[in-house]
């Protein structure tokens, strides 16, 4: 599965490129539509675990992280981390596709502009 976020209207849109497109529409299926994008990935790997909705996300990562501590896997459970909000839109696409991106993003975070505030593709 190949997936895109694409920023319409003031929303993130997550659509499936591996469907085809719509005769009516010509985009491809729409997976989720939410206002701000939550990533949740390993911290010293920078790779992602989860992507979508904060509330989803956080819930995620509380879970997993649960587990990992309960397994006694202290060092793997501290190392989720979750990043939220109205993050630029090529930015979350470069955590989908390239294996590693969270990390770079993560300390690029402080200097990010406002996702919502880019000019759109």
């Amino acid at each position: 599965m190949s997936l895109q976020y694409q920023l319409k209207q003031g929303q993130y849109h997550l659509y499936d490129l591996s469907t085809p497109q719509s005769q009516v529409t010509g985009e491809h299926k729409l997976r989720l539509m939410t206002d701000t994008v939550a990533l949740a990935f390993d911290v010293r790997t920078g790779k992602l675990h989860e992507h979508g909705h904060p509330s989803r996300i956080h819930s995620w990562a509380s879970n997993a992280r649960r587990r990992l501590r309960a397994a006694g896997d202290i060092d793997r459970a501290n190392d989720i981390v979750v990043v939220s909000g109205p993050l630029p839109v090529d930015e979350i696409n470069k955590c989908l596709r390239i294996t590693g991106y969270c990390r770079q993003l993560l300390e690029r975070l402080p200097t990010l502009p406002h996702g919502k505030r880019l000019a759109a593709h």
